[in-house]
């Protein structure tokens, strides 16, 4: 069973790569590119580049609003990672009350255009609680009344080896006439796993050629700050002389010039924000590389992304890590060609209002 992948909000991949890379041990059921779609020129080129190289057209860029979703080909399963600006518990929680709250419709259109098998939608942790929790439970209604069992659940992508603290609400969806329950992938075959973001970062070492490894470029007092900070600390919690405290008034964000902790996976990867928000080295004075950024990911050191610096930054911190993609995608996988795998029993699980 080959299943035709359609992807809206595609962004640099880790979704994609995730599902192609999904493997059960029987070539009869894998996943396959079929179509994609992000606004973002660079992303696109991103994606294009490692995903799909033979078939650039396949991938349409451009604001999925003014997309023509009738026109799109065939398909036999979903992923759209919508945008969770307004959903995230970092900012205003703006909800279906922002610019990008209603986007996640546009997967529920393809839905009822396509009817395709399955679904795998991804959003922040936030969502659940967006609108005072009206919008998650919207959401999850939409998503049935469109024809589909779902199988909501908050994954804590540390738990599955990938060496990043990343909690995403995923939800997965059975087409309602079809007999496969899906159950949630435990995390149990990974607790063995040495996910420290050392470990990530140093076994092996990064290719000297390896690509996108530029270092940022950091002023001596920026740099003098960080010899004071402990790995673990950030710019609030560290001993710091007078003249290298920050001045800021309110709110102090944990993740200000904070260091990462070499025997813990790395706190999570963002895409945006301004000085002292890189993610900081954990014996190194500097900030992290986006290559070194992208293998907190999981992805692999010969994914190239394209675009400019700051665009290969924010591509990096929005996508879903590869490795814990796959990990869920081969559960789908297993789910439909009756495969057993270890899951979470119901009352272990942190899925909502089914």
């Amino acid at each position: 069973m080959i299943f035709r992948l359609g992807e809206l909000f595609c962004g640099p991949g880790g979704l994609a790569y995730g599902a192609t890379h999904a493997d059960i041990g029987n070539d009869d059921f894998k996943i396959v590119h079929a179509w994609a779609n992000d606004y973002d020129r660079s992303t696109c080129d991103t994606y294009i580049h490692n995903i799909c190289p033979d078939a650039p057209d396949s991938v349409m860029c451009g604001d999925v609003r003014k997309l023509d979703l009738d026109a799109t080909t065939t398909i036999d399963a979903l992923a759209f990672g919508f945008p969770c600006n307004d959903f995230s518990v970092v900012g205003e929680q703006k909800g279906f009350d922002g610019t990008f709250g209603p986007l996640y419709s546009y997967g529920i259109k393809i839905l009822k255009i396509h009817q395709p098998q399955w679904f795998l939608a991804e959003n922040v942790g936030g969502l659940r609680s967006a609108n005072e929790g009206k919008a998650f439970k919207k959401i999850l209604q939409d998503m049935k009344d469109a024809g589909y069992k779902i199988y909501p659940h908050l994954y804590k992508f540390e738990e599955y080896g990938v060496p990043q603290a990343r909690h995403r609400m995923i939800i997965v969806g059975i087409r309602e006439d079809l007999p496969y329950e899906f159950k949630v992938p435990s995390p149990k075959p990974y607790e063995n796993i040495d996910n420290t973001c050392k470990t990530a970062l140093e076994c092996p070492p990064i290719p000297e050629n390896a690509c996108n490894n530029e270092l940022t470029k950091q002023s001596a007092k920026v740099v003098e700050r960080l010899s004071y900070i402990k790995p673990g600390e950030n710019a609030f919690t560290a001993d710091l002389p007078e003249e290298l405290k920050l001045k800021v008034k309110g709110a102090k964000i944990s993740q200000i010039y904070k260091r990462l902790d070499p025997s813990k996976p790395a706190y999570t990867v963002t895409g945006s924000g301004g000085g002292g928000t890189h993610i900081y080295h954990y014996s190194e004075n500097r900030a992290l590389t986006n290559r070194e950024r992208a293998r907190l990911q999981s992805f692999p050191d010969n994914y190239e992304f394209q675009g400019p610096k700051e665009s290969v930054r924010r591509q990096i911190g929005m996508a879903v890590p590869c490795r814990g993609a796959q990990i869920i995608f081969e559960a789908i996988l297993k789910t439909f060609a009756n495969i057993d795998y270890p899951f979470v029993e119901a009352n272990q699980s942190t899925d909502l209002d089914k």
